[in-house]
């Protein structure tokens, strides 16, 4: 169980930060200057004409 414990802990700890981190990343990626051009040509892939 001693095992157990010890990945429990290290996952509350560090897991947090890695997943807060992950969340930044996203944002920052998504915000960052000259994304919206990109997302615009994204948003308007469905509405393309074959």
């Amino acid at each position: 169980m001693e095992t157990y414990t010890a990945m429990r802990h290290f996952a509350d700890s560090w897991g947090l930060v890695a997943m807060a981190a992950f969340f930044a990343g996203v944002v920052v990626f998504t915000l960052r200057p000259g994304s919206k051009q990109m997302a615009q040509e994204a948003a308007d892939i469905p509405l393309k004409d074959d």
